[in-house]
């Protein structure tokens, strides 16, 4: 039996984009061919974003999963919604606060647990200003900085 490595698909340009608020942890209901991609490490979740349907079901919009290579007939569509698998009370809440406050909910992390399914680590988010985000790059710099020059004081 070969061993299987681990998938962590990650949406870097999230954390910079968005102040996080809340995480949580979801199923997503997936076919065959979807989840043998994901095991390939061939999904992108950088655009993706959730949202709610009239019924109050939670889905995830813009997720990238190529198709299957030797799916054939019965492949999936690459850019398909798929619904997102939570809690009653939690996505109670979560629609709660999607609708007062003006939040949104992102993606942040695409992996596969230790039981083999893939699970989708989103997170309840409020967009960032444009100062907050040059903050965050001169706090980047000053730290890149500080660790170079502490690299030359050590030799």
């Amino acid at each position: 039996m070969a061993v299987q490595k681990k998938i962590n698909i990650q949406n870097k340009k999230a954390r910079f984009e968005f102040e996080i608020i809340d995480k949580y942890v979801a199923g997503i209901q997936l076919t065959g061919t979807e989840i043998k991609s994901i095991r390939l490490s061939q999904a992108r979740i950088t655009e993706s974003f959730c949202e709610f349907n009239e019924r109050g079901e939670l889905f995830i919009v813009n997720m990238y999963i190529q198709e299957y290579l030797f799916g054939h007939q019965y492949n999936h569509k690459p850019k398909s919604e798929r619904r997102l698998l939570l809690n009653k009370r939690e996505l109670r809440s979560l629609k709660k606060e999607v609708e007062a406050k003006g939040n949104t909910i992102v993606a942040l992390r695409l992996f596969i647990n230790d039981n083999g399914f893939a699970k989708l680590e989103i997170a309840l988010a409020r967009g960032k200003q444009t100062h907050d985000k040059r903050e965050v790059l001169k706090e980047r710099d000053s730290k890149r900085d500080l660790a170079r020059i502490k690299k030359s004081f050590n030799p």
